[in-house]
């Protein structure tokens, strides 16, 4: 176990070396962590290892007291408004690393999502974060039709399937490359760290102790910021 006595899920990608940083500024042994990119579960310093997406739902069945995701992750998986159903997780700490841009964008030159909605009161977007998307149109007073892509999203306006697309943006290098514009910017995402519920209320004190030596930290936003 950590020297916490917790689980942490921890996100392979983009956002491991940002959060083993962190482990380690806990007091936690991450030599083998940081070298062993084919094993999953170190016990011995109480961390399991995984995609971001999978982290609140190891978090919310408890197999994980507490992990690190994207901000973008929990907009896509957690309720935000009434009637939604969403991972049952606490969002405890903006931790300020792994900084993106969800974005609209679309080909470049006239845009072809203002036309559509010109033409027809209806544009269409791909993206990987339907929720986020949707949301996104209801709260701006657009019809949106909505399409679910896996991969790589740049290509769905580019053959023409769709107007727009909505997706995660570092540098805007694979956009540009792609001859696709940023139209709007939607919301800033970096890495929280996210806690199960029933850790939160059972673990208090050593989750608490991570929260207060974290906050301590200078790089370390204000709780829920962004």
């Amino acid at each position: 176990m950590t020297p916490h006595g917790l689980t942490i899920a921890v996100p392979r990608g983009a956002l491991f070396d940002g959060t083993v940083d962190v482990l380690a500024t806990l007091g936690i042994d991450t030599d083998e962590l940081r070298t062993n990119d084919r094993k999953l579960l170190f016990q011995e310093i109480g961390v399991i290892t995984m995609r971001p997406s999978d982290v609140p739902t190891y978090v919310e069945a408890g197999a994980a007291d507490i992990g690190v995701t994207g901000k973008d992750v929990l907009l896509e998986q957690l309720a935000q408004q009434p009637g939604e159903h969403g991972r049952d997780v606490y969002e405890l700490l903006d931790l300020g690393f792994g900084r993106c841009t969800m974005v609209m964008a679309s080909k470049a030159g006239p845009d072809p999502a203002l036309e559509s909605l010109r033409r027809l009161g209806v544009m269409r977007v791909a993206t990987k974060y339907p929720r986020i998307a949707a949301r996104h149109l209801e709260q701006t007073g657009r019809q949106g039709e909505i399409v679910e892509v896996k991969g790589s999203v740049e290509l769905a306006p580019l053959t023409g399937m769709v107007d727009a697309i909505v997706d995660l943006t570092a540098t805007g290098t694979t956009l540009r490359e792609n001859n696709l514009v940023v139209r709007e910017e939607i919301v800033v995402c970096t890495a929280r760290l996210i806690a199960n519920p029933v850790a939160h209320k059972l673990k208090a004190a050593e989750i608490d102790a991570i929260v207060s030596q974290l906050r301590a930290m200078p790089a370390i936003p204000a709780a829920g910021a962004g």
